[in-house]
């Protein structure tokens, strides 16, 4: 997971994993998008197919570079998880053990 987090914290890859939602596309059309060289284009696909949030494939001399969504929301919801987001989790049920007791006493009070 640590190295989808390295993936996801530069805003260029982040870019490019917002480019390839809409479609596949060749590493020089992603190229395009961004005012980097084509060497340093390489080494951000480098970073995201080892964290294994695209995949390339070879199309004559064309390299077409796909999204892995299925890798990207395991990720997301490996991250929500850690924080305790979402319906019936450890840290949800503490957080409203504690708020029921207060509104209980306020109850009882007024």
């Amino acid at each position: 997971m640590n190295a989808v987090f390295k993936a996801l914290a530069d805003p260029t890859r982040r870019k490019v994993l917002e480019l390839l939602r809409q479609r596949p596309m060749a590493a020089g059309e992603l190229a395009d998008h961004f005012p980097v060289s084509r060497p340093t284009m390489s080494a951000h696909f480098t970073v995201l197919r080892e964290a294994d949030l695209i995949e390339a494939r070879r199309i004559g001399t064309s390299i077409i570079y796909q999204l892995k969504l299925s890798v990207l929301e395991d990720a997301l919801l490996g991250f929500a998880r850690l924080f305790g987001a979402g319906t019936g989790t450890p840290a949800t049920a503490d957080a409203a053990e504690q708020i029921a007791p207060e509104q209980a006493q306020k109850g009882a009070v007024e």
